[in-house]
């Protein structure tokens, strides 16, 4: 027997879809200000500083920021957000079935930049697209037993 989703698991894929396509979103967007705050950390030397004394929103060297560090909110908000995207991720490996390699493609797309945003469609396309196939195959098989019966 082939191995693919269960017939059972389809309503679980579908939402477990929808959150991963909103976490694929939100996680990819936090990317690119992540990347941002990046350029600023490692190319401009200074993190972002909230309501420091220089000013409401200042570029400040690390090690002297005295207000609110803006830019290590931004690596932990990602961080928990990038662990809800692999948790999708992971939830739709199991129940769709895919190979491990697939998992951490798809994984990858809340660690490269952009990448996110087009699996965030190219993903659920792939996904519908098996479980249609399936849900055919399925169907087509039930009414061939159907007419069998029929027959008999």
């Amino acid at each position: 027997m082939a191995l693919g989703p269960r017939l059972s698991d389809f309503p679980r894929i579908r939402r477990t879809l929808s959150f991963y396509k909103v976490s694929s979103i939100i996680t990819g967007g936090f990317l690119l200000v992540l990347c941002l705050m990046m350029v600023f950390r490692y190319g401009l030397g200074g993190d972002i500083e909230l309501n420091g004394p220089a000013g409401f929103v200042t570029l400040t060297p690390k090690e002297l920021v005295q207000g609110i560090n803006v830019s290590t909110i931004i690596l932990i908000v990602h961080g928990w957000l990038y662990v809800f995207y692999v948790a999708a991720d992971f939830v739709l490996w199991r129940l769709a079935r895919f190979s491990f390699l697939r998992f951490l493609y798809i994984a990858l797309g809340g660690v490269i930049p952009l990448l996110s945003f087009f699996l965030e469609r190219q993903v659920p396309r792939f996904v519908n697209a098996k479980l249609d196939r399936i849900e055919s195959a399925a169907a087509a098989k039930a009414a061939g037993a159907d007419s069998a019966k029929a027959s008999v």
